[in-house]
């Protein structure tokens, strides 16, 4: 049975989710601390992690469908019906897989979230920045849209910056 192959890629998916997981605690602990110095890195690093994944994916499903058919069920079962269909020790591996997955998937959800809010806040406060020393002020229109006005206010700039 290829049960075994598909075992084993699991395993290198769990790894890389993990992988990935670590990768974008790496890039909220930059954001965090306003280090953007290395944040291209990370953010490199974090889509090397994706790219990984998104080819273990196609082995993945490559050999789920093989097994689903050795099982007698559809070719796009998921990873739960495989886990309960398979027999004896592979169902108690398949379901820790899943339960993994479950897990890991919500954590980098999560931290995926984090890491948007904090990327949305540092950008919007340097658009804010940009436009005081623009001497604009940007507000909504009537009908929601962003405008610009060009108020011109007086600006306190701390020469130490």
């Amino acid at each position: 049975m290829s049960l075994t192959d598909l075992a084993s890629v699991l395993w290198r998916s769990r790894e890389l989710l993990e992988m990935l997981l670590f990768k974008l605690e790496e890039e909220q602990l930059l954001l965090a601390s306003n280090r953007s110095r290395w944040l291209s890195h990370a953010t490199r690093e974090v889509e090397v992690v994706l790219d990984q994944i998104r080819q273990t994916e196609v082995i993945r499903a490559a050999y789920s469908q093989e097994v689903a058919i050795e099982l007698g069920l559809s070719a796009d079962a998921s990873l739960g019906e495989l886990a309960d269909a398979a027999p004896d020790p592979w169902s108690e591996l398949l379901h820790q897989h899943r339960k993994a997955f479950l897990m890991l998937t919500s954590e980098i959800r999560a931290l995926a979230d984090v890491n948007r809010d904090l990327l949305t806040a540092g950008q919007r406060a340097a658009r804010e920045t940009m436009l005081a020393f623009a001497e604009t002020v940007e507000t909504y229109g009537p009908q929601g849209q962003t405008v610009s006005g060009a108020v011109r206010r007086p600006t306190l700039v701390d020469e130490a910056i």
